[in-house]
């Protein structure tokens, strides 16, 4: 084999290298084919025990909806103001390891896996029975978050507002992936409504990732970010040449105390 064939074999080697670590390292590849068939249905999240869950009635006087509220208490501006609702701190609902929560007048509610619009209608049609007209019921999940950590930029706990969040909004709120992170086995664990947990590995350079029962997010998911192997030992190396410095400078301050005293 000449030197020319030689230096062929060697631009292909290294031409396919950079083609499979190019695979590797991007989203999505042939997003085209990720399109599903039939009708899309809109996720919606549905509550677990522990979630909190930020309830309000109102009705045309204020004062009537007043006894469904759970609150601290008013603020220094209405400390003689009985059950005036202005200004005034209200609890959050927690669900507990049953499902229910405790609603002022209507006692225990089983809200466990139902949808926050569910959990709506469910109430007001229990306010029926203790009210002239049909309250506003309007029902949140307060402690929606999700955890993003490992090889990205900002790892942390982040809060959902509208309770609805996927894979890579999760990501950008942590300032998305390094370029030292595995792309294509992100481990997600998730902790269900009965506290079993699975650990879900995650295929993030492939389409077929938005079709994933996982695609969108559950309250306390967290995603794990696995480093490459060249950031590994990039920090190994690093440790490593950082304590051989440690080592030849006191080797050389005792030398040079050495030196000193024999002088």
């Amino acid at each position: 084999m000449n030197r020319f064939n030689i230096l062929a074999l060697l631009v292909a080697s290294l031409s396919l290298a950079g083609c499979m670590s190019y695979d590797k390292s991007v989203y999505l590849r042939d997003g085209g084919q990720s399109a599903q068939d039939g009708k899309q249905v809109l996720f919606e999240y549905r509550v677990m025990p522990k979630d909190e869950l930020t309830v309000t009635v109102s009705t045309s006087d204020p004062e009537v909806s007043a006894p469904f509220y759970r609150k601290i208490g008013a603020t220094k501006n209405q400390a003689n103001i009985g059950q005036g609702m202005n200004n005034a701190k209200l609890l959050d609902y927690l669900v507990d390891n049953g499902g229910f929560i405790d609603f002022p007048v209507l006692g225990k509610i089983r809200v466990e896996g139902l949808t926050t619009r569910e959990c709506e209608a469910l109430i007001r049609d229990k306010l029926q029975a203790h009210l002239s007209e049909v309250p506003n019921v309007t029902v949140r999940v307060a402690n929606f978050k999700v955890s993003v950590l490992g090889e990205v930029k900002n790892p942390g706990t982040y809060p959902v507002g509208d309770e609805r969040i996927n894979i890579f909004q999760a990501l950008a709120l942590a300032g998305d992936m390094t370029l030292f992170s595995v792309r294509d086995d992100v481990q997600l664990l998730r902790e269900d409504r009965r506290g079993n947990k699975q650990v879900v590995s995650l295929d993030l350079t492939s389409a077929d990732i938005t079709r994933s029962p996982y695609y969108y997010l559950q309250q306390n998911d967290v995603l794990y970010v696995k480093p490459t192997k060249a950031r590994v030992r990039s920090n190994s190396m690093s440790n490593n040449t950082s304590s051989w410095i440690s080592w030849i400078s006191l080797v050389a301050t005792v030398a040079s105390l050495i030196i000193v005293s024999v002088r």
